[in-house]
């Protein structure tokens, strides 16, 4: 009986109740979707390089030889030297490896020397390849891949010449102008520092550098493209260097070896590791987010709570009607009590609904756009949890009003003022 006479109440205010629910729905929505948005940007950051079992370079710290060799960030301390990266490539451990040559860009974006074996051992997202949208991997000298943020920034299509700067600046001033690139493929959104790469051969990273010397060109010195290609273009050095090795048990006692490495000082760090290390240190905005949600969500609470309250002076005829029927304060109470619960429930289920449709509708497109993958799938059991604890909290803050429904007196509600 009090649940159909809360519905016929909420019945007789339905805008009131509609627009409330509206706001609920909204809150919990936003709610739920920073909460889906919070946990995939956590989960696209973990997998950011996947099936790598450690990355090597020089010793420094592990973010930091995080930063430079997969996000692209700074600078390495030391290089490693190819005799060193061939003695860890042929360990009876190894199964295979990526060299990688840093320190080079183009318009602000960086460009990475590696092999073709990057594109057959770089993972990403539960181990997920690189795929090309467009042409193919380098094959000649002075090919080049792109990622699909610089082709689609600099509006680059296969076959595009382009022109790799000297150094890192967002405009390049000192540029190898003799030797350009020509764009071969063009890889597909991964949401991963790979977007934002341009990619050519170790031996391309040499071929541009023939003429230089400590970071600046030799005075008179000019070798032509042509002549390039028929020399010797093993590279000296390598930034870093990932590896997979040939069994997960092996992968510690590797890392110690190559840490205790008696010819030249290298850390190997464990990519998982690394990551977790390093989101810890940006985490706190995932915090501040999920905050910023709670507060919106307690927001809508509040809101329901005042228009309750602001509709008990209208309601005084209707609970004095309910106590003279026989109706005790504490059945008042409850029917306060019902009313924001049922609020609450209805509110919680259309924000779940907005929150699906939402999440069916924006998932592919922020996928595609920007690399966040966000899975539909119905609600976690942490977000049940979530919705829960916001019915509840629905049913608690209809206290309030009953309170105050509990105190009108009858002789209050009975009497009409002028």
């Amino acid at each position: 009986m009090l649940l159909r006479l809360s519905l016929q109440s909420l019945a007789n205010r339905r805008s009131t109740a509609l627009l409330t629910i509206l706001a609920l729905a909204i809150s919990i929505a936003l709610f739920l979707g920073v909460e889906r948005i919070r946990t995939g940007a956590r989960a696209s950051f973990a997998n950011t390089i996947a099936g790598t079992d450690l990355i090597v370079g020089a010793r420094s710290g592990s973010v930091q030889l995080l930063l430079y060799s997969v996000f692209r960030i700074g600078n390495a301390t030391n290089n490693i030297t190819w005799e060193s990266y061939r003695d860890i490539a042929d360990q009876p451990e190894v199964a295979w490896t990526v060299p990688i040559s840093l320190g080079d860009s183009h318009r602000g974006f960086r460009v990475m020397g590696t092999t073709g074996a990057y594109f057959d051992h770089y993972k990403f997202r539960g181990n997920a390849p690189l795929t090309f949208s467009e042409g193919e991997r380098f094959d000649d000298l002075f090919d080049a891949v792109l990622g699909a943020d610089v082709a689609a920034n600099l509006g680059y299509k296969v076959g595009d010449p382009i022109v790799v700067a000297h150094g890192l600046g967002a405009v390049g001033f000192t540029k190898h102008e003799d030797m350009p690139f020509r764009v071969a493929g063009i890889l597909n959104k991964t949401g991963t520092p790979v977007d934002r790469t341009v990619h050519v051969s170790l031996k391309a990273i040499e071929a541009i550098h023939v003429d230089w010397q400590s970071g600046a060109r030799k005075p008179g010195q000019s070798t032509g493209a042509d002549v390039v290609r028929t020399m010797n273009l093993t590279p000296k050095s390598i930034t870093a260097m990932l590896v997979g090795v040939t069994s997960k048990l092996k992968t510690f006692r590797l890392q110690r070896r190559i840490n205790e490495y008696p010819e030249e000082p290298l850390l190997a760090v464990l990519p998982g590791v690394a990551l977790q290390e390093l989101w810890s240190l940006i985490g706190v905005a995932e915090s501040a987010l999920a905050g910023i949600s709670g507060m919106v969500v307690l927001t809508a609470l509040i809101g329901m709570v005042a228009a309750i309250l602001s509709s008990l002076s209208e309601r005084r005829r209707e609970m004095a009607i309910l106590r003279a029927a026989g109706a005790g304060p504490s059945i008042v109470g409850c029917l306060m009590v019902l009313e924001a619960g049922t609020l609450a429930l209805a509110g919680a289920l259309f924000g779940t609904f907005l929150f699906l449709a939402g999440l069916a509708i924006a998932g592919p497109i922020v996928d595609k756009a920007y690399g966040l993958f966000l899975p539909f799938s119905l609600p976690s059991a942490k977000e049940l949890l979530i919705l829960g604890g916001f019915v509840c909290g629905g049913i608690l803050s209809g206290l309030v009003p009953a309170v105050g429904a509990y105190r009108m007196s009858l002789a209050d509600g009975m009497t009409v003022r002028q």
